[in-house]
């Protein structure tokens, strides 16, 4: 397992720029949310919706808003992963990115919105229908957990497998089952490295109000370029290792 970290580790950084251009899309998707009209707060450099206030105030006005902002942040966010999953794949095959694929850019982007977007309504409607039993967001976080198999290797499938969406959720399942370790050391990094940015942050900017909301924008920009590209890399080069060649 410490080799795919440092293939992920030496992939970074020899192709850091081209990295950086992708993750401006991270930037859009995060920073949709915030300026739609709907309660959200901030954590270790993410933007989560508050689900019980924005259901009170459901009205057809902020529905439409948040449709809207859901699809265009999923629609950034799917171009940045399948940019740099692409990316991945031919550093892997040590074959360059022709223009053929780069033209393929957008059908890739299109499969991988339809999954997280399957998987956001799915997750959505739970919370929606749950929300009378009060238990809502324990009931939520059950169901996304037991779907995590299915979509967690999806984007990385539709574009190295050039899978379709029901079977990159297949492959997807398998991959994780099989190789459940590989999601616990990405689950380790990826919490070991924001709980450490964010601590770094949180010391930056200091204990006021104003502070905490800088710092607050200031660690989701941080991390949407160089937190979260890293770890889709690591994702991405974990599933390459299904490949018999890719094993060394």
């Amino acid at each position: 397992m410490t080799n795919v970290v440092r293939y992920a580790i030496d992939m970074y950084v020899k192709n850091i720029r081209m990295l950086l251009l992708f993750s401006l899309a991270f930037i859009v998707a995060f920073l949709i949310p915030i300026f739609a009209s709907f309660p959200t707060f901030t954590d270790l450099g993410g933007i989560f919706i508050r689900s019980a206030s924005t259901l009170q105030n459901l009205n057809p006005l902020t529905t439409i808003i948040i449709v809207v902002a859901v699809f265009l942040s999923t629609l950034f966010l799917s171009f940045a992963m399948v940019s740099i999953n692409v990316l991945v794949k031919h550093s892997r095959t040590f074959s360059g990115i022709s223009r053929e694929v780069l033209k393929g850019l957008e059908n890739y982007t299109g499969l991988v919105f339809a999954t997280l977007i399957i998987y956001t309504v799915i997750v959505a409607l739970v919370g929606l229908f749950t929300q009378p039993t009060g238990h809502s967001a324990l009931i939520t976080s059950i169901v996304g957990l037991v779907l995590a198999p299915f979509f967690f290797y999806a984007p990385a499938s539709i574009v190295i497998d050039d899978s379709k969406i029901l079977r990159a959720m297949k492959k997807s399942a398998v991959f994780f089952i099989k190789r459940f370790d590989y999601f616990l050391l990405w689950l380790v990094i990826g919490i070991a490295l924001l709980s450490l940015v964010d601590e770094l942050f949180t010391l930056i900017g200091g204990q006021g109000a104003l502070g905490v909301e800088f710092s607050g924008i200031a660690l989701l920009v941080f991390n949407s370029l160089f937190i979260i590209p890293f770890l889709v890399v690591l994702q991405s080069e974990f599933y390459m290792k299904r490949f018999p060649l890719l094993k060394s």
